[in-house]
């Protein structure tokens, strides 16, 4: 036996990376639908453009979770992650009125832990499901020189599609339309940075220590899921009455809703029109915090916004109920360029 290096020896570990490919096998078959054309284990996913759409138009999206991740780390619950980076992706094409077909996965960590692996990918798959999108593969990457030995870093790599005739584009957004807000489930994946500086270092709190004003540890609030708007708003989309839609991530309110804005209109939004989360109020008091810095940052719960008709915000109001989502009219849309409060 020969005495030189192996991969194993430079923290690379190749049979547990064929033991981990293998037990993901079912979780990914689990999301197949009757488009999927391919297996776990090809050098590309194959997925037939699905018939049912007329000229469809494919829309992608990137995205990642951010420093939510430590909390994984620090909590040990993996799973949650891998939801939120799917209901993120699929928000993201879904302000332009596309539904998922496809999603891939991009695992990077320090060491394999194999049942860490599964559960990230447990959590991937059961949102890839819950938005009947199907988990086409993705690459798992062991780097030890580039994460610590228990961190990893995760992205993912979405595709919808939508009718050319059926995209949302702004272009039918007017003046006197409304703002229809629906809540979001905490911080989804943004602000991490500033709210984990709070809550350990200004608040000294632990993730087992109760979060104050909710009825949970700071880790259970801290990795609430990453809310999907796909299911509530289908009918509305289908209906044809959403005039424009923007998901509320990083940036806040003021820098994700002029996005969809055409030239020459902008909106006014009213703070006292929805309740602020105890989570928000706990970090802005703790953190002493400038309401427009929590603006800029934090969703402040609001997580996605609809603009629509002021006759149909009551359809959007009624579908949110219906899912049980709390929806609010949070502000219109008037002449000019900028998102204002008052």
């Amino acid at each position: 036996m020969s005495d030189g290096l192996s991969y194993a020896d430079a923290g690379v570990d190749l049979d547990a990376a064929e033991r981990t490919k293998e037990g993901l096998k079912e979780l990914v078959a689990s999301t197949r639908d009757r488009f999927t054309l391919s297996e776990l284990g090809a050098f590309g996913g194959l997925y037939q453009v699905p018939d049912d759409v007329d000229q469809p138009v494919l829309v992608s999206s990137a995205d990642g979770v951010g420093t939510k991740l430590k909390l994984a780390f620090s909590t040990g619950v993996h799973h949650t992650v891998g939801q939120c980076l799917v209901n993120h992706c699929v928000n993201d094409i879904l302000v332009q009125g596309a539904r998922p077909m496809f999603f891939l996965d991009y695992l990077a960590t320090g060491e394999m832990d194999e049942e860490v692996v599964q559960d990230v990918v447990r959590g991937v798959a059961i949102a890839c499901k819950e938005n009947g999108c199907a988990l086409l593969g993705g690459e798992t990457a062991q780097m030890p020189d580039f994460y610590a030995a228990d961190e990893y870093d995760l992205a993912g790599f979405i595709v919808g599609s939508v009718a050319r005739d059926s995209v949302i584009d702004g272009s039918r957004i007017v003046d006197g339309d409304v703002l229809v807000g629906l809540e979001s489930s905490g911080l989804h994946t943004n602000g991490y940075t500033l709210a984990r500086k709070i809550v350990f270092d200004v608040m000294g709190l632990t993730v087992a220590d109760p979060f104050p004003g909710t009825d949970r540890t700071v880790g259970e609030e801290l990795l609430a899921v990453h809310r999907s708007y796909l299911n509530v708003l289908a009918e509305p989309l289908k209906d044809g009455i959403v005039h424009g839609l923007a998901h509320v991530t990083g940036g806040g309110i003021p820098g994700n809703l002029p996005r969809v804005l055409p030239q020459g209109l902008g909106a006014v939004v009213d703070r006292a029109s929805w309740p602020i989360p105890p989570v928000f109020e706990a970090l802005q008091e703790a953190g002493s915090v400038d309401r427009e810095e929590m603006d800029r940052v934090f969703n402040m719960g609001v997580g996605m916004i609809a603009v629509v008709s002021e006759d149909d915000a009551a359809a959007i109001h009624s579908t949110a109920e219906m899912h049980g989502m709390e929806s609010w009219t949070i502000g219109a849309i008037q002449p000019g360029s900028e998102v204002r409060y008052r």
